[in-house]
């Protein structure tokens, strides 16, 4: 039993993404909430969505943290009303330094598929481990999680370079105007069917080489790999 309710993707996709577009396109006109009190009003949502994570997990989470970190840094550049190309540059920053960790994490004894996808909470290390040693698999089965974290990293980098291109196609108005809220709440919707879905498919493509390498290795299908709870 636990007391930990499990992530409602579709409440964290209305919450992180379709309120706060909905709120700049439709809330930043003078007659509505203007586009100050727009901005901070839809970045009000993620933020406290990421804080509330922050919390609950009791831990300090390093993507969660880099989230909220964006979240705010996309304030401070409506609130001071920088350049745009500033946008850009932090909509690629935030991406690439992670595709940046997690390709650095390769050549390490730690490499962040762990993390990410090999983890404890999903996978049954323990038997896999066995029989990897039992096959005298060890060494390959290493080299295949740091070929997994490599795809891992590539997604990063693929949606760092979606971000800037995206941003600066679409986000060309003042910083601060009801304009450029309404373009940054578009830059927000089609962030998730344009970056979100080809970099999840990049993740999966990780998740289906590390699971034949488990096949291959261990002698393991990832079903019987997976850890079952009761």
């Amino acid at each position: 039993m636990t007391d930990t309710a499990k992530p409602n993707p579709l409440l964290e996709l209305l919450i992180t993404l379709v309120v706060p577009s909905l709120i700049l396109m439709k809330l930043s006109d003078p007659q509505d909430l203007g586009a100050v009190n727009a901005l901070l009003l839809a970045l009000a949502f993620p933020l406290a969505w990421g804080v509330r994570g922050l919390l609950r997990e009791h831990k300090l989470n390093l993507f969660a943290a880099l989230g909220v970190v964006s979240i705010l840094l996309t304030g401070g550049i409506g609130l001071l009303q920088l350049d745009t190309q500033w946008l850009a540059v932090k909509e690629a920053a935030i991406p690439g330094l992670i595709g940046l960790i997690v390709a650095v994490s390769a050549s390490t004894r730690a490499p962040l598929v762990r993390v990410l996808l090999y983890t404890p909470a999903l996978i049954d290390i323990e038997r896999i481990q066995r029989n990897l040693a039992e096959r005298d698999n060890h060494v390959a089965f290493e080299s295949r999680l740091k070929i997994a974290t490599w795809m891992l990293a590539g997604s990063f980098f693929f949606s760092a370079a979606m971000n800037y291109f995206l941003a600066t196609w679409i986000v060309t108005s003042q910083a601060g105007s009801p304009a450029f809220n309404e373009e940054l709440g578009r830059l927000t919707l089609l962030s998730y069917p344009m970056i979100a879905l080809p970099s999840m498919l990049i993740m999966m493509a990780a998740l289906y080489f590390l699971a034949r390498s488990i096949r291959e290795l261990a002698g393991l299908k990832l079903t019987d790999a997976m850890k079952v709870h009761a």
